[in-house]
């Protein structure tokens, strides 16, 4: 982490560069990230508290979802239909201003740009996503991404439609390998919604082929919900090996495509997706936000940062509690964090903030599943705790409209939330 001193250094060489311009009359509010925290929070600001002036901070034009990629696997999306742009949010009246943040004073609450200029603020949304841990995983660095795909984040889809172009290349009877993760990561169910969406495509056009899931956990979101469906849409085609049951992957060989696990056990694959361990975006931790997790702890009723009041870190990048690291949950803390600094700036009390989470998992053709879940802060803003009985996972059984319905619905908030967030 940069010390102290260094980052005085960095915010003089930052005074040299060029102020952007801003609004006397209206309190400055700052966002950095365009993702679903980034983006909600500047669209939610914009809808709700006219009097802030917003801007945008993010380096990409075109933003590549993570929710509903995975669809791409199976051959039910393309890229295009994960992709969108900003012009929504300019027609908000937020500025959306194409760079990448690279360094925090949160003393003197400027963020330095890469293109050399410096935005002042007086309240900072942070939802800057996650970095890959390369290196955690022996012989898994970013090299080794372009052969063994990650498609866990990346600006331009490159790694997911890397991943489908070999599965498409992959003989009928090939082996499928993915290593995942422990937790904390981005998406829980993630990895498991994957493996049922390569099935999908496996099952249509190479019906002989296995799927390999080594897993760093004993346990997973949804296991029951994703095993049942595993059973009856790709029976005898998916083995997922439990962390007790040597799944825990230490090293991958792309050059020989073999995932080996803790136990020396080598697996050679055809198709291997790594997901390696993650923490915050670089940023959080260049700024001391994060801590020895390599995530930033926050104030649990403000969705402030511990270690600098003033920067409210949304979605993947902070310590959620039990909260997941979700799509959902971004957009739901980006307005409460959007809702705490408007209050602050007026001098007001924050309002008790409510976090709401859906997180869908498309299984296969019209077979979704889901869990819901609602969060409150404790009294004193040191955690966050599911409200009893506030939800659940979808009924186990052969539930076939049930299924069919739920796939409906997360076509509709995947459909909704982009259009709030792009427009």
């Amino acid at each position: 982490m940069t010390s102290p001193a260094p980052r005085r250094a960095l915010l003089g060489a930052a005074l040299v560069a060029p102020m952007v311009a801003r609004a006397q009359t209206a309190a400055r509010l700052l966002v950095v990230g365009g993702g679903f925290g980034g983006a909600s929070a500047a669209s939610y600001a914009r809808r709700e508290y006219p009097w802030l002036d917003v801007t945008l901070v993010e380096p990409r034009t075109r933003y590549v979802t993570c929710p509903y990629s995975n669809r791409i696997l199976a051959g039910d999306r393309s890229l295009a239909d994960v992709t969108h742009g900003y012009d929504g949010l300019r027609a908000s009246g937020a500025r959306v201003v194409h760079d990448r943040a690279v360094h925090i004073d949160p003393v003197a609450r400027r963020v330095r740009l890469g293109g050399g200029a410096v935005l002042g603020y007086d309240r900072l949304i942070l939802s800057p996503g996650i970095a890959l841990r390369f290196g955690a995983l022996d012989g898994y660095d970013e090299g080794a991404a372009e052969r063994m795909p990650h498609a866990w984040i990346g600006a331009d889809g490159a790694q997911i439609t890397l991943l489908r172009q070999q599965l498409e290349a992959m003989p009928d009877g090939g082996v499928v390998g993915l290593a995942v993760p422990a937790n904390p990561f981005r998406c829980p169910p993630g990895p498991y919604e994957r493996i049922s969406q390569i099935a999908a495509y496996l099952s249509r056009h190479k019906p002989r082929s296995k799927i390999l899931a080594l897993d760093a956990k004993d346990t997973f979101s949804k296991q029951g919900l994703f095993q049942d469906a595993w059973r009856a849409l790709y029976p005898g085609m998916i083995e997922w090996v439990s962390a007790s049951n040597d799944g825990r992957v230490v090293r991958a060989d792309p050059g020989a495509m073999v995932l080996e696990t803790e136990f020396g056990t080598r697996h050679r694959v055809d198709v291997a997706n790594v997901i390696p361990p993650q923490s915050a975006a670089a940023i959080a931790a260049d700024a001391g936000l994060a801590d020895r997790t390599g995530w930033v702890p926050v104030d649990a009723r403000t969705l402030e940062a511990r270690a600098a009041p003033g920067v409210h870190v949304v979605g993947d990048a902070m310590i959620p509690g039990p909260m997941p690291k979700s799509g959902f949950l971004a957009s739901s803390e980006a307005k409460a964090a959007v809702a705490a600094a408007a209050a602050m700036l007026r001098g007001e009390p924050p309002p008790e903030p409510v976090f709401v989470n859906t997180c869908y998992s498309h299984v296969g053709p019209d077979y979704a599943i889901s869990v819901a879940n609602i969060f409150r802060a404790d009294a004193a803003g040191r955690s966050f705790a599911e409200v009893p009985a506030s939800g659940g996972t979808s009924p186990r059984g052969d539930l076939p409209e049930q299924r069919r319905l739920e796939a409906l619905h997360a076509d509709g908030w995947y459909a909704s939330i982009t259009r709030e967030l792009f427009g």
